[in-house]
């Protein structure tokens, strides 16, 4: 089974999504392989790629990351991937299951979070599936986020 925490203190970070916690509340992360190219892991090492308007979605019995944008290598010339290319996510039967029973119930999405090498050099994918907020949830969120700047704010001028 894929692992259900975030990513560990040894792994860099490519590409993070903010916008997805805000406009999601998140219920259950997967950590999951993704299937690359070559040169996309090149890209990808040089730290290039956005995952900000992307998703996951469920096509068949398999799970695909769409329009995520990992710019092309330049030194690579002719031999180059398309920057928006659908790519496999690698995921076990029982997970893709729970996947697919998840966002077949009204209002749920695959979101990807976070992109990131691991320790050993693997390219993993940190996916959410998420409930869409309502612009009252966000201004809630707002809400406690500012309430929590000003709370520390006094803590640190008070003692």
């Amino acid at each position: 089974m894929a692992k259900k925490k975030t990513e560990s203190s040894q792994s860099k970070l490519i590409a993070e999504n903010r916008r997805a916690r805000y406009d999601f509340q998140i219920e259950d992360t997967f950590e999951v392989g993704i299937m690359l190219v070559g040169t996309e892991v090149k890209a990808l090492r040089e730290g290039r790629a956005n995952i900000a308007e992307s998703y996951a979605a469920v096509e068949g019995n398999e799970v695909f990351l769409i329009n995520a944008n990992i710019p092309i290598y330049a030194p690579a010339s002719q031999f180059n991937h398309d920057p928006r290319r659908p790519r496999k996510l690698l995921l076990k039967r029982r997970e893709i299951n729970s996947l697919i029973g998840e966002t077949q119930r009204k209002g749920r999405t695959i979101v990807p979070l976070k992109l990131y090498f691991t320790h050993k050099g693997f390219v993993k994918l940190l996916i959410g599936v998420g409930i869409g907020k309502k612009n009252v949830d966000k201004r809630e969120t707002e809400k406690k986020r500012d309430w929590n700047k000003q709370k520390a704010r006094l803590m640190r001028e008070r003692g």
